[in-house]
């Protein structure tokens, strides 16, 4: 009973993104991390994720990465989870996806860092293309981390998809919901001819307003 807050708000955001269609069978993952427990939870490796239950999420220390508890193994993707949360102390939670726009988004040979059409968008931008790197490995963890930087909230993938951090799942989510609206809008407008990403100033403008309104 220890972990079922944190193992709960994993699995609530797991089908979250099942239901908007931001995950897809057992692709994509979710990961939070507790301090007081120093353990992250994280959907397990090759388990559909529609009918899980809280105790069904993994437990793995947060320094050795052991996997501690439940029934399945972790995903195998934990690596680039935990850099995220370690290289960024103020972010508990993490979602990776491969949703479609993100992925069509983050390929060919210059693929260009995604670019807010809306106000709420623009919380979550720069959004950065890390290259293209193994799945699961230590070298696609230190590229995303890299790219994500010292206050990004998301990144794309190429050839993978999206990564985002939050200072909560609900921030970590939101960025998820935001880039893919982002990438969507973004193919749509681009295939009718009719993209024009907001200019820089009033993105900068709306940053500073959002933040001023997350610090009351």
């Amino acid at each position: 009973m220890q972990y079922e807050t944190l193992r709960q708000t994993v699995l609530d955001a797991v089908l979250d993104a099942v239901h908007q269609g931001l995950i897809h069978g057992t692709s994509g993952n979710v990961a939070m991390r507790d301090d007081d427990c120093k353990v992250i939870a994280i959907t397990p490796s090759g388990v559909p994720y529609t009918g899980m239950t809280a105790g069904d999420i993994a437990l793995c220390d947060y320094e050795t990465l052991e996997w501690i508890d439940g029934p399945y193994k972790p995903s195998s993707e934990l690596p680039m989870h935990s850099a995220v949360l370690k290289a960024r102390p103020e972010m508990k939670a993490t979602v990776h996806t491969h949703s479609m726009y993100a992925t069509i988004l983050a390929m060919g040979e210059n693929p260009e860092p995604l670019k807010p059409i809306t106000p709420p968008q623009c919380e979550f931008t720069p959004v950065g293309i890390v290259p293209f790197t193994m799945p699961g490995s230590n070298d696609v963890a230190d590229k995303v981390v890299a790219t994500l930087g010292k206050d990004g909230l998301a990144c794309l993938i190429k050839n993978h998809g999206m990564m985002t951090c939050g200072k909560n799942m609900k921030q970590a989510m939101h960025a998820t919901v935001y880039v893919e609206e982002m990438a969507q809008t973004t193919v749509i407008a681009k295939t009718l001819g009719t993209y024009e990403p907001m200019p820089q100033e009033a993105v900068d403008a709306m940053k500073a307003l959002i933040a001023a309104d997350q610090a009351v």
